[in-house]
């Protein structure tokens, strides 16, 4: 799975995934607080909160939708902190949204085939003339695409419109458009955001499946306390921005400050 990382430190261990006193401020409301956290390679961390805890806000600095305050964030021992967006994703970052961002008029697999457009290569003027090495490489994309439907079941509605599709469908038709474009790390914002109890665990055995066969390192914001037990391998919490505890979903709970901000509230659903 590569480099194991023991700490938080940038210096001198390789460090797949942190951020380092990350901040950013919107019209004077600090957003993200001091926010700091490492994500070893291989595993499945879940970021849990309150609406309005950061969590997405977190997700959009990280993508370079939004630009930090201050603070770094580390990919595979890079500073990406001012790296554009379509660097982000062909470094091998990719996420999904809590609003489904799909194109309604457009079939599933050409939908997929956006997801291709970090890996693509070739220049204007070759995709233009239709040259040889461009018709190798869309056999290629398209070899690809189908591998990602194989994976997902998604055969059956290769060819169908996304917006004739159900909800729960559009929704692994995103995360396949996230997974076609080869990532090292998914970002998965509320994947069980309007699904059912059984799409819920169908989700979380695509997220196990991601982890174990293709080897993704996977950062997830999530409500649904069953979904992040059953896929993850830490948890952190956050509320008004700032981190209040890290560790597995039992010791996250126990917490006295998490205890303290969610104790008679229901904040987790």
């Amino acid at each position: 799975m590569g480099h194991d990382q023991q700490d938080g430190s940038l210096g001198e261990n390789l460090t797949f995934f942190s951020v380092d006193h990350l901040a950013i401020e919107f019209g004077g409301i600090r957003a993200l607080d001091d926010v700091g956290f490492v994500v070893k390679e291989g595993t499945v961390c879940s970021i849990i909160g309150p609406n309005g805890a950061g969590k997405t806000t977190l997700f959009n600095v990280i993508s370079r939708l939004y630009e930090a305050s201050r603070g770094r964030i580390i990919f595979q021992d890079q500073d990406i902190t001012r790296a554009p967006p379509h660097r982000i994703a062909r470094l091998g970052i990719a996420r999904t949204f809590q609003n489904i961002e799909l194109f309604p008029a457009a079939t599933v697999v050409q939908n997929l085939l956006i997801g291709r457009y970090p890996r693509r290569r070739s220049r204007l003027l070759s995709e233009m003339l239709f040259l040889p090495s461009v018709r190798r490489m869309e056999k290629t994309h398209l070899e690809k695409v189908d591998m990602v439907l194989d994976l997902l079941q998604l055969q059956p509605y290769r060819n169908q419109w996304v917006a004739h599709l159900p909800y729960g469908v559009r929704k692994v038709v995103e995360l396949g458009r996230a997974l076609c474009a080869e990532p090292k790390l998914l970002l998965l914002d509320e994947p069980s955001s309007g699904l059912n109890a059984a799409e819920t665990n169908k989700m979380g055995g695509w997220i196990h499946q991601l982890r174990e066969t293709l080897g993704i390192t996977v950062l997830i914001v999530e409500h649904d306390m069953d979904l992040v037990a059953q896929v993850s391998d830490r948890v952190l919490a956050l509320n008004n921005g700032r981190l209040l505890a890290e560790g597995s979903l039992a010791e996250v709970w126990r917490h006295p400050e998490v205890t303290a901000a969610y104790l008679g509230r229901d904040g987790w659903t």
